[in-house]
C-alpha cells in the first residue's frame, strides 16, 4: 500500500473500510482513456467502469460507465430525474472527488457523490476502475460497486 500514490492510498483505506479486497494495480502508463486502460489490463473496453463527474441540476454527481459507452447527457437526464445536466469541469471534477481526470475512483472522495451506475457494467464478471491517479486501476465486480458507491444503476446511453 506504501507504494501507491496517496490518492490511491485513500481509496485503498475506503476499500478497506468497506470491507472490500480488492488489489489496486500500479500501470506503467496512463490510463487515463478507457481504450488506454483496457489495453494495459488486457480486457475489453466495456469491461472500463469510467468515472465521470458531471454537474445534475447544479450538484456533481458521479457516473460510471462502460468504456465501450459515450453518455448522452439527454439520455442521462432522463434516467436520473435531472431537469439540466452537463459534464463538470476539470476544476469542479477536482474539487468533488479530490482527484485528477483519468484517475478519478467510484469512492475516496472528500464527501460522497451521489453515482449513477451504467446498466451494461452488469454484463462483466469483472470491471475495472481507475482507483485515483491515471496510473492506478482495481478489478471489481459489479455488484461490489453498487455496494461501495450505493450508486443506482440507469441507461446512460
Amino acid at each position: 500500500m506504501n507504494d501507491l500514490p496517496e490518492r490511491s492510498r485513500l481509496v485503498q483505506q475506503h476499500l478497506i473500510d468497506a470491507g472490500v479486497t480488492t488489489e489496486i494495480r500500479i500501470l506503467p502508463d496512463s490510463a487515463r482513456t478507457a481504450p488506454d486502460a483496457a489495453a494495459a489490463i488486457g480486457c475489453e473496453v466495456s469491461a472500463i467502469a469510467n468515472s465521470l463527474v458531471f454537474v445534475a441540476d447544479g450538484i456533481p454527481v458521479l457516473v460510471m460507465t462502460s468504456g465501450g459507452h459515450r453518455v448522452d447527457p439527454d439520455v442521462l437526464a432522463r434516467s436520473t430525474g435531472a431537469a439540466e445536466i452537463s459534464m463538470a469541469p476539470a476544476s469542479v471534477v477536482r474539487e468533488a472527488t479530490g482527484q485528477a481526470i483519468g484517475g478519478v475512483a467510484p469512492v475516496g472522495h472528500p464527501t460522497r457523490l451521489r453515482t449513477y451506475i451504467d446498466e451494461d457494467l452488469r454484463e462483466h464478471e469483472e470491471i475495472w476502475a481507475a482507483a485515483g491517479h491515471p496510473h492506478t486501476v482495481m478489478p471489481l465486480t459489479f455488484e461490489t460497486l453498487r455496494h461501495l458507491t450505493d450508486g443506482e444503476v440507469v441507461a446512460v446511453d
